[in-house]
């Protein structure tokens, strides 16, 4: 009887003592209400910021690890550029092992190039990147990860969904000084570092999927950023210089970044 008492009294004790040292340390209640609120208003600045750029032109590496039926992860890499401008035009270039892709969209047409097939597809698209966005995902099921990023209230879209919110300080990334936060909703956490200072672009973006086994995760980040005066004037029209043949969207090949033997259904080579 003695020795539970006195085991229980020890573990009371190294509780109140590991309370006393979170309180110390300033991670009660209040301080994660402050670190909430604050990683809040970090996100909110980087949406603003965002919103404000008319034009933004910049280069991006992508991971995607994913994880096999037989629980093997895999890491797929991949490069591209973005130039946009708002509202309603993006240019968007994709270079991986297995597929080199282009996205052209002028403010009514949607272009879909798949270089490596050298195919191309088009459909009409009226509206702002926004819509075309939403079109993609919802109508034509076509995945685009990160893309809630180019869309014209990032915090709005993003936001909403999250139950869980932390200010995990700063970090470096590509000699950049960031502040890193990480959300959390019920399908996804999210990671995302912002490049202190008067530009507060996103540097890195993370996302981990909670519902799918192995929880496959989308790493993309973000280099040689530019805005307004820096972006060269762009040309957002298609020109088939590749004499690419035309083909029904529904033809057009899968432009994700799986190959075909590890898409679903899909075949080991």
């Amino acid at each position: 009887m003695h020795g539970v008492v006195g085991k229980s009294a020890r573990i009371a004790k190294a509780g109140l003592s590991a309370a006393a040292l979170i309180l110390a340390l300033g991670w009660g209640p209040s301080a994660a209400n402050a670190d909430e609120a604050e990683a809040k208003a970090l996100f909110k600045a980087m949406s603003d910021y965002l919103a404000s750029q008319q034009l933004i032109a910049f280069e991006y590496d992508t991971n995607l690890e994913i994880v096999t039926t037989d629980q093997q992860k895999l890491a797929l890499a991949s490069s591209g550029t973005v130039t946009l401008s708002r509202p309603d035009k993006i240019r968007a270039t994709r270079n991986g092992g297995f597929a080199e892709v282009e996205l052209i969209f002028d403010g009514k047409t949607l272009t879909l190039l798949r270089k490596t097939d050298n195919l191309y597809a088009q459909v009409e698209v009226s509206g702002s990147i926004d819509h075309l966005v939403d079109e993609l995902r919802e109508k034509y099921h076509r995945p685009v990860p990160g893309a809630d990023l180019l869309t014209s209230n990032v915090y709005d879209q993003l936001m909403p969904l999250v139950v869980d919110t932390k200010d995990l300080g700063s970090g470096v990334i590509g000699g950049v000084e960031c502040n890193h936060l990480a959300f959390r909703t019920e399908e996804v956490d999210w990671q995302i570092w912002i490049a202190m200072g008067e530009r507060p672009y996103p540097c890195r973006y993370v996302i981990t999927s909670k519902q799918v086994a192995g929880f496959p995760q989308y790493t993309a980040q973000i280099r040689d950023w530019k805005a307004g005066d820096e972006v060269a004037a762009g040309d957002f029209g298609f020109k088939n210089q590749t004499n690419a043949k035309k083909v029904e969207p529904s033809e057009l090949p899968d432009m994700d970044e799986l190959p075909d033997s590890l898409a679903p259904g899909g075949k080991p080579q």
